[in-house]
């Protein structure tokens, strides 16, 4: 394909896209032309005009083993061809139930029974329900509640919205399912009365959930959904002990805990789940994303023993599911993705570079726009401020000219696909590819670096 012809194709896809392709957390009156990515090559993605891109989110914290890996492929065309759909509605299929069992066998604890969905938002939504009817069972209907912490985000549909913490996330849906509420959360930056003794941010932290859980009343509330490290507001890190006492305290209320793992699970912080990293037996884990590398969709919700014993009595069902919970070949492409975590050892990968990961990022605090640097594994965030001094954030439209403006086309033209964020304050995240080194790390910091002093004209 000559250059003349390229340039034509790029152009009518980008016009189709305008006119038909519906897309996501977007605006659909935006007058720039939508950005169109055609093809993936380990940490890297190409545009239409076949610019070179480093991905540093992993897609959508998804890609942990990069692009292109024929072998995913591979499997995918393999298991299609042998049995290309079947649903786990009371019938089971091979790679469902083998991957059931692996999944099993990586949860911590007696977290033995797993609940395919196809994404995380879904999983979310099937802990809650299971958790509601876990309680009827068990004899103490009342308890329905969920409390999760401000700012969080836990998914889009409707009782996941209601865990969520982003109030303008929510408000064009409500009302929405009733039972959610909120704490705080662990954003030690801004939280400076505790700077140099995040234990006892940690026990303060912690004790907001359980003054939650007393306010609302015990006997109604069923969950404390968290992730281990929180996404919205910037990777927020749990100081020592949060888990632990969170532990504690959903143990004293009889509250189910859920580790939200949709991103933080598979690798991305050295665990295959991030709550053995942190130090804490869960309830149920929610997860997806990295489990396929996004090499095809799926999702679960793994229980505990404990939580699924009232559903072994006779005639006791839980009917609640999805027709592609389970897939045949998204449940064999994720076996095929945990295998290669396994062969190329990308958990220890993660832990051996997550130090000089944060510590290249944090070059960018000698840059006055740049407030804290923050994070853990291959999980990152860079927040931005008005005035380092006093920790000032932006205006209104400060932030509309900075994270909906300049930011998303000024990373991309410099070589960078990031996500600037402003549901908390204004934030960079980064979540590049599991098997990233040095080399990208520096490639990150020189980007971001060059956008970030671009950035203050547009202020």
């Amino acid at each position: 394909m000559t250059t003349a012809d390229k340039t034509r194709t790029a152009t009518r896809t980008a016009e189709t896209a305008a006119r038909h392709l519906w897309t996501h957390f977007d605006r659909l009156g935006n007058e720039s032309p939508v950005p169109v990515i055609t093809r993936g090559e380990g940490c890297y993605i190409y545009d239409d005009r076949d610019r070179r891109i480093l991905d540093g989110l992993s897609g959508l914290f998804v890609v942990q083993t990069g692009h292109g890996r024929r072998e995913l492929a591979e499997v995918s065309a393999r298991q299609a061809e042998t049995l290309g759909f079947f649903p786990v509605w009371g019938y089971a299929t091979p790679p469902a139930a083998e991957l059931a069992e692996r999944l099993a066998h990586l949860a911590p604890g007696d977290l033995n029974r797993v609940f395919f969905t196809t994404g995380g938002g879904e999983a979310v939504e099937s802990a809650w329900k299971l958790a509601k009817q876990y309680y009827k069972l068990t004899g103490k209907p009342a308890k329905h509640k969920v409390i999760s912490r401000a700012v969080a985000y836990h998914g889009t549909p409707q009782g996941a919205l209601a865990i969520t913490g982003v109030p303008k996330m929510k408000k064009d849906f409500e009302p929405l399912t009733p039972g959610g509420f909120r704490a705080a959360n662990t954003n030690a930056y801004r939280n400076p009365q505790f700077d140099g003794d995040p234990e006892a941010f940690g026990r303060w932290a912690a004790d907001r959930i359980e003054e939650a859980i007393l306010f609302e009343g015990p006997e109604t509330v069923a969950a404390v959904f968290l992730e281990p490290v929180q996404n919205s507001g910037g990777c927020l890190t749990p100081p020592p002990g949060y888990f632990e006492r969170v532990r504690e305290i959903c143990d004293r209320h009889d509250v189910l805990l859920v580790s939200d793992e949709v991103i933080c699970a598979f690798g991305r912080h050295g665990t295959t789940f991030a709550c053995d990293k942190f130090g804490y037996v869960p309830d149920i884990i929610t997860c997806a994303k990295g489990m396929t590398s996004g090499y095809s969709p799926i999702g679960a919700m793994i229980a505990s023993d404990r939580v699924v014993e009232p559903f072994l009595a006779p005639k006791v069902s839980f009917p609640h599911g999805y027709t592609f919970g389970g897939h045949p070949v998204s449940a064999a492409v994720a076996l095929a993705n945990l295998d290669l975590m396994e062969r190329e050892r990308l958990n220890e990968r993660v832990l051996q570079h997550e130090r000089a990961f944060g510590d290249t990022l944090r070059k960018l605090l000698d840059l006055p726009i740049v407030g804290d640097v923050r994070g853990d594994g291959y999980f990152w965030a860079v927040e931005l401020v008005k005035d380092k001094q006093t920790r000032g954030t932006f205006t209104a439209d400060e932030r509309e000219r900075l994270v909906r403006g300049f930011l998303p086309g000024a990373l991309l033209d410099n070589g960078l696909y990031c996500r600037p964020d402003d549901r908390g304050d204004v934030v960079v995240q980064l979540a590049p590819p599991l098997t990233c080194g040095q080399a990208e790390f520096d490639e990150i910091e020189q980007i971001l670096r060059q956008t970030f002093v671009e950035a203050t004209a547009h202020i």
